[in-house]
């Protein structure tokens, strides 16, 4: 298992599309990724997870991977996340 903490850079936080675009993200591996927020745990690869958070702008999330390609699916999801996840 890999982990890495990183900061929302998005100005809205993870609402639909930018939720939707990490899945995609996390949806490309066959790892499990799961992220930790406020002590809540949430499933990357399900919109309705990841919504449930409620992450919001400059929150520091940990991403964390476990599979046989967690490194590639941690350095995906960390660069999708610092790169705005689209907006």
């Amino acid at each position: 298992m890999v982990s890495q903490k990183v900061v929302i850079q998005n100005p809205t936080g993870l609402h639909l599309r930018p939720a939707g675009i990490l899945c995609k993200t996390a949806m490309q591996f066959k790892s499990s990724i799961t992220f930790t927020f406020d002590r809540t745990t949430a499933n990357a690869k399900s919109v309705l997870s990841v919504l449930g958070a409620c992450v919001k702008s400059g929150d520091e999330i940990e991403i964390k991977c476990d599979g046989v390609d967690e490194q590639e699916a941690l350095t995906a999801m960390v660069d999708a996340v610092e790169n705005g996840l689209g907006e």
